[in-house]
């Protein structure tokens, strides 16, 4: 499409945002987006419509269709809303669940939406002030609601917001329910089709009656409340990073029975503007500056973090030296895995039934401890939606232990359906506590992992394409990798090759064709070589990135030095790797 096309075009679906049913404030802003000589920001607005994908909406806080703003989000809402009406409509009340976070403009947008499910005759149970993402999953399910939203985008940047919708068992939705709703909003074409007044009798207000039940319910999935009781002073350093987690996890941890929680005071302030980091991402370093800092000047032996909506969890240890190192989400996953397997084992829950599940991008490490110990693992694509769908599908038939992924999410219960902050830092801190009884620390343990199961590095790369052109890039990228597929990486014969946008693999080494059985398609590649090398390639689903993660693993180590030389070469390897694939 030629510029002046594009622009004729755009200007067009700005002008009608300035009709009478848009306030005036957004048709100001409108205005000076036309009037501008420059007319980049005015396409970045409303070149697309900002879609209300699989996974709800995700964008830029601003006036346009492209951007995260009471209409967007309206328009999202008033499409769940006729979706809802139609699915329950045998129901007496549809209820749904609605949660935010610390973002700018999270409230505001959670009190419209909460008007508009009013409007359409839904009752709202809408919290107090901002809660974690799991409490909202928590909630759906306990007070027996059809749907739920929860305002938040997760460790975006600042200038972000989003949109996450559930259905009745506290998941996102998928299939069918996530592709007849987003045609339900495709629907909504202008602000006059939103109900925006709503009923205030049927909106109620939830808060610390829902905190207490939750984080008694968490209490209950400790496996070592002994070791808690020895080891109760353990000092665990927590950072909210502005964020949900401020109040909600030091008291979960205080309930798990650990008395020594110390803050970063900095960060527990409540801020939209995360004003202490660039990222409010526990995966950063910079993120977790000052908690390590406040970590050492406390002698602290843990540190955790939670990003702003309180469903990952960032950590950082010490190592033999003294040093502190922050652990990824792999290293996390494996813990969580390694010590839930284990003390199942050890108090005889273990009956068959169980089963853990991770992402396809997930560390390989987890099925060696699944298998070794007898219990069934689950690969799905990356969100948690998935890890959800298999706890929905084997629900009364076998028992979940736990769950998650590389990006740092975990769930240790069955009874929400996301991944948690609030009960991954409490199970960390366990975990610490329990190795801190067998005279290990956490670094310590994970080696002890890594000597048992083979030491395995996982590096994940994301490449930023913003806007318009970026999107084009990374589509074309995918495209030369899924059609010139690389016949060995870092000197290592690629052996099998995993197309989950077709649901086809083949193996290079006999030259077959197999089937993938997914539930659905992905835009995924996976390419595996003779060594065990698994390279990911997929494009973000809620940010303008590409991201490849590379796993690469050691067998047969045996000691602290294997670990250190196992490092080294994984490392060369790695970098050998992004070489072969030009990142």
């Amino acid at each position: 499409m030629e510029n002046s096309e594009l622009l004729e075009i755009v200007r067009k679906k700005a002008q009608v945002w300035l009709g009478p049913e848009y306030d005036e404030e957004t048709r100001c802003e409108v205005q000076a987006l036309l009037d501008k000589d420059d007319p980049t920001d005015l396409i970045e607005a409303f070149y697309k419509d900002l879609e209300f994908g699989t996974g709800g909406l995700r964008g830029i806080m601003g006036v346009g269709t492209n951007r995260m703003n009471i209409y967007t989000v309206g328009a999202a809402t008033q499409g769940l809303s006729n979706y809802l009406k139609k699915e329950f409509a045998e129901l007496p009340q549809i209820k749904v669940v609605i949660g935010h976070d610390c973002r700018n403009n999270s409230r505001r947008f959670a009190e419209i939406s909460a008007d508009i499910f009013s409007a359409n005759g839904i009752k709202v149970y809408l919290f107090d002030a901002l809660r974690p993402t799991p409490e909202t999953s928590y909630a759906i399910r306990h007070l027996g609601c059809q749907s739920g939203i929860i305002i938040t985008a997760s460790h975006n940047p600042k200038e972000y917001n989003g949109y996450k919708a559930y259905w009745d068992d506290g998941a996102q939705m998928i299939a069918p329910h996530d592709k007849n709703t987003i045609a339900e909003v495709n629907k909504i074409r202008n602000a006059s089709d939103i109900h925006f007044h709503g009923d205030k009798s049927l909106i109620e207000i939830i808060g610390a009656e829902m905190d207490e039940r939750y984080i008694r319910d968490l209490t209950a999935i400790s496996l070592s409340p002994d070791v808690i009781r020895r080891q109760h002073d353990m000092k665990i350093v927590y950072t909210p990073i502005h964020g949900t987690g401020t109040h909600i996890i030091p008291k979960a941890l205080q309930a798990f029975g650990f008395t020594n929680v110390i803050h970063v005071p900095e960060q527990d302030v409540i801020s939209g503007d995360f004003p202490t980091v660039i990222s409010p991402n526990p995966e950063e370093a910079a993120a977790l500056r000052l908690a390590v800092e406040k970590a050492r000047e406390t002698d602290a032996e843990l540190v955790l973090a939670s990003d702003p909506d309180a469903d990952r969890v960032g950590s950082a240890v010490k190592n033999e030296a003294g040093e502190w190192v922050l652990l990824n989400g792999n290293q996390n996953a494996i813990l969580y895995v390694y010590y839930l397997l284990t003390r199942w084992k050890e108090t005889g829950r273990l009956t068959g039934r169980e089963y853990i599940v991770k992402t396809i991008v997930t560390s390989e490490t987890i099925r060696a401890i699944a298998e070794r110990n007898g219990v069934e693992m689950y690969d799905v694509y990356t969100g948690f939606k998935w890890i959800a769908d298999i706890m929905r599908r084997n629900e009364g038939k076998k028992q979940f232990i736990g769950g998650g992924e590389e990006s740092y999410g975990f769930l240790c219960e069955d009874f929400v359906r996301d991944k948690d902050a609030v009960s991954g830092c409490c199970m960390l801190a366990e975990i610490a506590a329990w190795a801190k009884d067998r005279g290990l620390t956490l670094y310590r343990l994970l080696e002890e992992i890594y000597r048992e199961y083979g030491y395995s590095k996982e590096v994940n790369i994301s490449v930023v394409k913003k806007g318009k052109s970026g999107a084009e890039e990374i589509e074309a990228m995918m495209t030369r990798f899924r059609n010139n597929p690389p016949t060995d990486l870092a000197g290592s014969k690629v052996v099998t090759l995993y197309d989950y946008s077709s649901l086809k693999g083949h193996s290079f080494t006999d030259g077959e064709n197999f089937s993938l059985h997914m539930p659905t398609t992905s835009n995924v590649l996976q390419y595996y070589t003779e060594d065990q090398t698994k390279v990911s390639i997929r494009p973000s689903g809620t940010e303008p990135k590409i991201k490849f993660y590379i796993e690469v693993h050691v067998p047969h180590i045996r000691s602290v030095e294997d670990l250190h030389a196992a490092e080294a070469h994984a490392l060369e390897k790695v970098e050998a790797i992004k070489a072969s694939l030009g990142i």
